[in-house]
């Protein structure tokens, strides 16, 4: 049940949520329960004051980082300055809250010493930006994470993407048939190319099998899907075709039909509807040939447009079929998303490759090998989980609303 937030009696144990709009003192609110776990205050049964680089504060900017250390040093030295003279120096609200679990003497001297000490020490504060100090962590636990110990972080991955893209085509774009060549290079005209296009993919979960096979069975995977879609919609038209061809020539015998004057091209809708029909009646025909005048004049829209204030005239709901047809074939799937999972998950591949065999890796990278370290399925999870908990008793997250999924998974 969502409660009003009070700093003072906040619980420092469990996982806390803290819900707030922009402007309403999140980072106040911060260096309140940081200097809160500084003196050890709280409920009984916290362990013991903590020291600033056992508080571990994450942000997802690094400008954000100095911002909540300059604001967190200057909250120590306030308070401190506050428990040695309260008069010369008047408390907050929450100051003086926090001046009644410290009396006079002894006790209050000992809680400005360790907020003094604390305030000095913040240049070893343990606040950083959550790829940092997912970077840290795999080099600090190397033994159990499985990570070197010289891994170096690589910034912008941009000259490593365009060699693994090189490196790609030549092994899968090289050895291809003329054919399947010629659809490769309609979607990539050159290796560039393809780095350019991948860009948004790279990095992503991709499906299990999106590496299966070489990039000619990735094509023909996606030509198979498309046959598949387009042979589903061939059935039932060529009798939808005769259907259509009826009703007009119906109308063209009749010139007194209603509609006779709207369908007079007797001669060109023949040859659409008979194109229709063998495009049907072919299961290797890709295209049923529609021009762009039969596609208006045969639509339901089109149709009714010609008739105008002609009452009387029904037409078969195979027209508004046809409509459906033509938008359902320039839906049919294509092969280039087969073709770039393909791509995106050998440049990937090589990338890794290439990462580990330099000792670099990027952001995104510290990410997916923290997390994969901590997975339950390694033997030295559970160990590298109980030394990052007893390295950090307590860790501060700020916009944890922005958090990604493998992010979530880490804390």
């Amino acid at each position: 049940m969502p409660e009003q937030l009070n700093p003072l009696t906040l619980p420092l144990q469990g996982s806390q949520l803290i819900e707030a709009s922009a402007g309403t003192g999140k980072t106040w609110t911060i260096a309140a329960l940081y200097v809160r776990l500084v003196l050890g205050h709280g409920e009984p049964g916290m362990a013991r004051p903590l020291l600033p680089g056992e508080i571990l504060v994450m942000t997802f900017t690094k400008a954000a980082t100095r911002e909540l250390s300059d604001r967190i040093r200057r909250r120590l030295v306030a308070a401190a300055a506050c428990f040695r003279d309260p008069v010369a120096h008047p408390p907050d609200a929450f100051l003086a809250g926090l001046l009644q679990a410290y009396p006079a003497g002894p006790l209050r001297e000992q809680a400005a010493w360790r907020l003094a000490m604390a305030a000095e020490a913040m240049d070893d504060a343990a606040v950083h930006t959550i790829d940092a100090w997912c970077q840290r962590m795999l080099r600090e636990h190397a033994f159990d994470s499985g990570c070197l110990f010289d891994e170096e972080l690589q910034a912008s991955e941009a000259a490593l993407r365009d060699q693994a893209a090189r490196d790609y085509w030549r092994q899968q774009v090289y050895p291809l048939e003329p054919a399947a060549l010629d659809a490769v290079l309609a979607l990539w005209a050159q290796p560039d190319a393809l780095a350019r296009d991948l860009q948004a993919l790279l990095g992503k979960p991709l499906p299990p099998d999106a590496g299966q096979g070489t990039l000619a069975d990735a094509l023909a995977r996606g030509l198979q899907q498309r046959q598949q879609a387009l042979s589903a919609l061939k059935a039932g038209w060529a009798e939808r075709a005769d259907c259509m061809l009826a009703w007009l020539q119906a109308v063209w015998s009749d010139k007194k039909h209603p509609a006779a004057k709207a369908v007079p091209w007797q001669q060109d809708a023949t040859g659409w509807l008979a194109e229709l029909k063998g495009w049907a009646l072919d299961a290797d025909a890709a295209d049923p040939n529609q021009t762009k005048a039969s596609k208006e004049r045969l639509s339901v829209a089109g149709l009714r447009a010609r008739l105008g204030d002609a009452t009387g005239v029904n037409l078969p709901p195979e027209f508004a079929d046809f409509d459906n047809l033509m938008a359902a074939l320039s839906d049919l799937p294509t092969t280039g998303p087969a073709l770039r999972l393909h791509a995106a998950a050998g440049v990937s591949a090589r990338m890794q490759q290439m990462k580990r065999q330099a000792g670099r890796f990027g952001f995104a990278d510290m990410l997916d090998r923290l997390d994969a370290a901590l997975a339950p399925t390694q033997a030295a999870a559970s160990q590298l989980r109980q030394r990052i908990l007893a390295q950090y008793p307590a860790a501060l997250i700020d916009e944890f609303q922005d958090t990604s999924p493998v992010q979530l998974r880490i804390f």
